[in-house]
Formats: structure tokens, C-alpha cells, sequence
């Protein structure tokens, strides 16, 4: 449940990104804590 949970987070920050919301609320540091995560989260598998 937690691995779709990640996921669905994963999905909303990079929409959020391509649409500029991140951008306007400096918030960009999400995109890059999301990077940083996703290795020990597909080792989880």
C-alpha cells in the first residue's frame, strides 16, 4: 500500500511541476527530494 501511496504522491509533484505550481510557490525542492527517493523505493520492490 505504501508503494502506491509513493506513486500517487510521485504523479501529483511532477503534475504540479509541469504546470508551473511548484515554480510559483518556490517549491521546486519537492521535484528533487522526489529524485532522491526513488531508489530506495524501487529497491523496496
Amino acid at each position: 500500500m505504501w508503494f502506491v501511496l509513493y506513486y500517487i504522491v510521485a504523479v501529483a509533484i511532477l503534475i504540479l511541476h509541469f504546470t508551473g505550481y511548484l515554480a510559483r510557490y518556490n517549491l521546486e525542492w519537492l521535484v528533487l527530494v522526489l529524485a532522491a527517493t526513488v531508489f530506495p523505493a524501487v529497491m523496496l520492490l
